[in-house]
């Protein structure tokens, strides 16, 4: 193969790379998709910690975990500006229960 033609795959293979980078970003998004028969208990009453400068209370909330409802304890969560929490919740939908993860929603 002579020179021109090297330069000329040299030079393209390098735009199709380049063109890789040039890519719109792609956001990754899980969710989960739980709905079940069984009413979650009502929530228990915590004793709210007093509030800390920068960050957001995430009541505890019930999950479905092996076969069984499982209480998870409240937390502090980094506030985000801009931004309120939203803590997951069981909606009834059809006779079933559906979980709702938590999220943080636009002001």
């Amino acid at each position: 193969m002579n020179t021109y033609a090297k330069a000329v795959l040299t030079a393209g293979a390098a735009v199709v790379l380049s063109l890789g980078a040039l890519a719109a970003p792609s956001t990754a998004q899980a969710g989960v998709a739980i709905s079940i028969d069984v009413a979650p208990p009502p929530p228990r009453v915590e004793v709210v910690p007093p509030p800390r400068v920068g960050y957001v209370w995430a009541p505890g909330h019930w999950e479905w975990v092996g076969g069984r409802h499982a209480w998870v304890t409240g937390v502090w969560l980094p506030a985000r500006p801009g931004y309120v929490y939203h803590g997951p919740v069981w909606v009834a939908r059809h006779g079933h229960w559906v979980y709702r993860e938590a999220r943080w929603g636009r002001r």
